[in-house]
């Protein structure tokens, strides 16, 4: 069977001298995908939603300023030290996962205390949406042909023209039916409680999938560092590892006052 031929557009629209990509808007999008869902949670749970606007805000810039220094510090430090502009230059690309989940998690915690409602609480909630958002995200990816997989001969294979003819795993799908998975996993968790008292177990298993995904995924993935890891193991695999054994200790944690 032959490798499906991937040469799609990136670029949804010009304006002059501006260009809006695929990228941009699916990202776009999850953020609009987290503002709805959490809108929804607030007027569920809290009989209003007026601070819905404020949390957007803070999840936005703690996502993008954690994910661009994820990426710098981790990915390519050398090029953005020696061009320290360059760290600005968001439209060229540049976003690390582990980054913007990082950022994410402090900008939330900024943002609860002014709340009527304590840390873990948003961070269940957040972490639902999260997983649709980190879906639509990858999506964007495939559509710009970026976060490429390795070389492959799997009937699936896709050829991504605007780099080169090499069939490839379509990874970025994978992970996408992945956290499509693991948004569904949480969303049932969320609905099928009587309590809605999580103590953080929505977000334990939020790191503890999502990061497993992404540990097992990065076999199939194209390196993306400047560099040689003097390790078997991938700079995102690296990075996954925190976040899995926080995830795991939270679950312990919730649990456990649970069972008391």
């Amino acid at each position: 069977m032959d490798p499906i031929i991937w040469d799609f557009d990136p670029i949804l629209a010009s304006f002059k001298h501006i260009q809006i990509h695929w990228y941009g808007a699916l990202f776009a999008l999850a953020l609009l995908s987290n503002y709805l869902f959490m809108h929804w949670v607030y007027l569920r749970e809290l009989g209003t939603a007026d601070d819905v606007d404020r949390l957007l805000w803070y999840c936005m810039g703690g996502s993008i300023l954690g994910a661009r220094l994820g990426h710098v510090l981790f990915y390519n430090p050398s090029y953005y030290f020696s061009d320290p502009l360059k760290i600005f230059a968001i439209w060229e690309g540049g976003l690390a996962s582990h980054g913007g989940t990082f950022g994410v998690l402090i900008s939330l915690y900024i943002y609860q205390r002014k709340a009527p409602f304590d840390y873990w609480w948003i961070l269940d909630r957040a972490a639902i949406a999260a997983s649709f958002s980190g879906c639509l995200v990858r999506i964007g990816n495939f559509l710009n042909s970026e976060i490429t997989g390795t070389a492959t001969d799997v009937p699936w294979a896709v050829i991504f023209k605007r780099l080169d003819n090499i069939p490839r795993h379509p990874v970025q799908l994978y992970e996408a039916i992945c956290y499509a998975g693991i948004f569904l996993f949480l969303l049932y968790l969320y609905n099928k409680s009587r309590t809605l008292n999580f103590n953080g177990q929505l977000c334990a298993w939020f790191l503890i999938l999502i990061f497993s995904t992404r540990f097992v995924l990065e076999f199939y993935k194209q390196s993306l560092v400047s560099y040689s890891p003097d390790t078997s193991l991938s700079t995102g695999q690296m990075l996954s590892i925190p976040f899995i054994l926080t995830g795991i200790y939270i679950l312990y944690r919730a649990q456990k006052q649970l069972d008391q």
